[in-house]
Parts: C-alpha cells; sequence; structure tokens
C-alpha cells in the first residue's frame, strides 16, 4: 500500500512520501536549514580568504546557497538514476577544506590557485558520480576503521584553521588581541549554551544562534571600542572583529547566480589528492544514508539508494564547482537531526531546499554572511572542526577495538597524517609527491589506512561472516 494519504496530516511528517500541511512543513523544512546553514557558508569564507578572493565573496557565498538546494533537490526527488529519493541534505564540505588549503598553498593563492581548485573538483565529482555506480562491491574496502580513520585526519587538518580564525585570521596585526578572543570566547559559549541547554530547533541551530550572538556582540562593541589599530609597519587596520556594512549596502537585492565566476584550470597535481578526497566522500556519503535509513525508516538502504545518493553526491559536486563553488556533501548535522526526530518527510525537506535556492537569490544575504568578522567565524569553526574529530572516533570505535584496528589508526595517523601535516618532511622529494601528500596530512593518512586494512589480515574472531544472499 502507498504511503501516500488523501488528506494533510502531521502524522505524515514520519513518511517519506505523506502529505503535511504547508505551514508545519515550512517548518519542519527551516529547521533542517538552520541545522546546516552556517555550516554550508563557512568553508566559501574560509577558502575565499586563503586565495584573497574576498571581492568575489558575496557572489560565491550566493551561489553556495543556491546549489545546495538545488543538489538537495536532486537527492530528494531524483534525475533519472542520480538521487537516493530519501531526506539527505546537501551542502558545501568541511572536509575539502584541508585539501583545498595545501592546493592553495602549493598554486601561491589568487585566482589561479582557486580556479584548479575548481578543475580537480569537477574532475573528481565526475569520479565519485561514476564510483556510485559500483557502490557494492567497492563498499568492503572501506569499513568503518578506515573511514573513521580519514574522517579523524580531515578534523585535525582543520583545527589550526579554526583556531586562526579565532584569533583574528592569520597574518593580521591585532592577531590573538583581548577583542578578538573576546568575540570568539561568546560564540563559542552561546553555541554551548543553546546545545545543551534548550531543545527542538534552537538545540539543532546552536551554531546559527552563536554567530548571530557574535554579530551583536562586534556591533556593541564598536560603539565603545577603537575601531582601528596601527600595525607593526606603522599602517593604520581596521580591527578584525569590525562589522562592515557597506558591503550589504552595496549589494543588489536580486541577483542571477554566475557561471564560472573563475576560469577553471586543470592541474594534474591537484586533481590526484582531490580524487581520493572524493572516493572518501562517497565511503561517508554511503554511511550518512545508511544512517539515515536505518535511524530514520528503521530498515538497510537499497543498492539503488547508495547508488542514486552517491552519484548525486559527485555530479553535485561538479555542478558546485561550475558556479565556483567547493564539492557538495551530504551534511551529517542533517542526518543526526534525521535521527533524533525521525522526521523523514521529503515534501517538507523540499520545502527547505528551496527556501535555500531563494536565497541564493538575494545577494544582500550573501552580503550579511561575507562581513562575518573572523573571530565570529573562529568561534563556530573551532566547535564544528572538532566534532569531526569526535565522528572520526565514533566510526573508528562502531566495532570493537582490537590490535589490528589500533595498528590501523596508529599507522595512519603517526605516520600518514603526521608525514603529510610536518612542513620540510617531504622537501626532498619530488614536487609532484610533495603536493599531493603534503600539507594537509590527509591523503596520506588516507592511503596508509587503506593499504593497512587490506594487509594486515583479520583475527578469526574478529572476521564477520558473509550475510547471505537476498533473494531478488
Amino acid at each position: 500500500m502507498s504511503e501516500k494519504t488523501s488528506a494533510p496530516s502531521m502524522d505524515n511528517a514520519y513518511k517519506l512520501d505523506g502529505r503535511v500541511p504547508f505551514g508545519s512543513a515550512a517548518l519542519l523544512g527551516l529547521q533542517h536549514v538552520l541545522a546546516m546553514f552556517a555550516g554550508n557558508l563557512t568553508p566559501v569564507i574560509l577558502i575565499t580568504g586563503a586565495c584573497n578572493l574576498q571581492d568575489l565573496q558575496v557572489s560565491l557565498l550566493q551561489n553556495a546557497m543556491l546549489v545546495a538546494g538545488i543538489v538537495t533537490l536532486v537527492q530528494l526527488f531524483t534525475i533519472g538514476p542520480v538521487g537516493a529519493k530519501l531526506p539527505i541534505v546537501m551542502g558545501t564540505s568541511s572536509g575539502f577544506i584541508g585539501i583545498s588549503n595545501n592546493i592553495i598553498s602549493m598554486m601561491g593563492g589568487g585566482v589561479l590557485a582557486y580556479g584548479t581548485l575548481m578543475g580537480a573538483s569537477l574532475v573528481g565529482g565526475l569520479l565519485e558520480a561514476v564510483l556510485g555506480l559500483f557502490t557494492k562491491p567497492i563498499r568492503k574496502f572501506f569499513p568503518s576503521v578506515v573511514t573513521g580513520t580519514v574522517v579523524l585526519s580531515i578534523g585535525l587538518s582543520l583545527i589550526s584553521v579554526g583556531i586562526s580564525s579565532f584569533a583574528g585570521g592569520s597574518g593580521v596585526g591585532d592577531y590573538g588581541s583581548i577583542p578578538n578572543m573576546a568575540v570568539g570566547a561568546v560564540v563559542l559559549i552561546v553555541i554551548i549554551i543553546f546545545k545543551h541547554f534548550t531543545k527542538g530547533v534552537t538545540s539543532n541551530s546552536a551554531i546559527l544562534f552563536g554567530i548571530i550572538a557574535g554579530y551583536i556582540v562586534c556591533g556593541i562593541m564598536g560603539l565603545f571600542l577603537p575601531t582601528t589599530y596601527v600595525d607593526a609597519g606603522g599602517v593604520t587596520q581596521t580591527a578584525s572583529w569590525v562589522l562592515d556594512w557597506s558591503v550589504v549596502a552595496e549589494a543588489s537585492w536580486f541577483s542571477l547566480p554566475h557561471f564560472l565566476p573563475v576560469e577553471m584550470h586543470f592541474e594534474l597535481t591537484a586533481i590526484i589528492p582531490m580524487c581520493i578526497m572524493f572516493i572518501v566522500s562517497a565511503v561517508e556519503t554511503v554511511g550518512d544514508t545508511s544512517a539515515i535509513t536505518e535511524g530514520g525508516l528503521g530498515r538497510e538502504p537499497s543498492d539503488r539508494e547508495l547508488r542514486g545518493a552517491v552519484m548525486c553526491d559527485g555530479l553535485g559536486s561538479s555542478l558546485a564547482s561550475i558556479f565556483g563553488v567547493l564539492p557538495n556533501t551530504s551534511f551529517a548535522q542533517n542526518v543526526g537531526l534525521i535521527t533524533m526526530t525521525k522526521i523523514v518527510n521529503r515534501f517538507c525537506i523540499g520545502i527547505g531546499a528551496c527556501f535555500l535556492v531563494l536565497c541564493g537569490l538575494l545577494p544582500k544575504l550573501a552580503a550579511v554572511v561575507s562581513i562575518m568578522p573572523q573571530p565570529v567565524l573562529g568561534g563556530a569553526a573551532v566547535m564544528m572542526f572538532a566534532s569531526i574529530i569526535m565522528s572520526g572516533i565514533q566510526l573508528i570505535t562502531k566495532e570493537p577495538v582490537t590490535a589490528r584496528t589500533i595498528t590501523i589508526v596508529s599507522v595512519a595517523i603517526g605516520f600518514g597524517y603526521g608525514l603529510g601535516s610536518s612542513e620540510g618532511v617531504l622537501s626532498f622529494m619530488p614536487q609532484a609527491v610533495q603536493f599531493v601528500f603534503g600539507g594537509s596530512g590527509i591523503v596520506p593518512a588516507a592511503c596508509a589506512a587503506i593499504v593497512m586494512n587490506l594487509v594486515i589480515p583479520k583475527d578469526k574472531k574478529e572476521a564477520p561472516a558473509e550475510p547471505a544472499e537476498k533473494a531478488e
């Protein structure tokens, strides 16, 4: 019997295709948008800042919201084989920040570096889409100990990025100043309060409320504290915590998105590490899809759902690159929201996706986000990025921790991550090796985890029995 019913009802919010009253559906959809809004835009702010592309930031933030909405709608309602037809919310991935920073460093920053990122993302997304066709046979090569180790290394690579923003942003003259640190601390405290001392929408949107509090604090500080300082070179600079509302005033109310805001460049030494990250992203998407079906629907995902989810993840990322946006992946915070509330209705979440599309057409909203002071961003980022580490630990400990598990994680993190993240260790290696494996440490950690998992045999008592094939 079909899940669809003739009359709208709140009971249908717990069904994939049930009809829900529009007002209630809008609130439930907005809840999902609030849970991912800040996380969707943070990578764009960080990477455009690293490339010194502040002049493009508003349009790229606008595109990030638009792309997230479009790709979420594809996951919900599918286009051919692309999409899972499940309540998967998509957004700009923080997992690619480490690799992106490495590529930017190697390319020397600027428009060329950003264009190289977009070219690598386009190719990597297409690779992931192809991998989606082979989800079932390759899944066995990426058990939780491998994916968990990779996620752990991603979180480790981002900690320094978050704390740098907390202090005002690397390279600024007031780095670590008391006002900067105070703003970051207020944001972090507010996030903790909303996360653990409230419930429902406010708890799930704690990061958004923390950022709003940061804006308010910066606005109040501007009334009482000096907004400029003199740097070591004797030049007067604007303090890192100051809000520049002139950017919002100059932004238009409505604008269509821009295709190819930067020219793409294709560098093999950037494409290789990006493709490795897309393989990791495919594995994470499989995990997120499984968590949604098991936590929200009480069943395992079908092969068709997994295939569609990964293909959408890849093609959505390629689409994002055309709009100048970093790769789009399934958002874990929304997976947690579905698991907690059991609200899986596609119509409800589709309304939230439409809201994201609408936001993508409003440059003033993107401008409000683009002027976010670095300490405000850092106050949210230190918790967001550290939570990635915890997600990795949870994945690693999903199965019983054995001597084999400890060896895989130890070698991958100690040798792999340490090798790639320590400056100068690879200085005598060919430049291509430095480019692929140096910088963030994510790629060597991923490679080490994959190889160790294949090489080290499982204990007989540890090896799970192969499940019997289900009849079609």
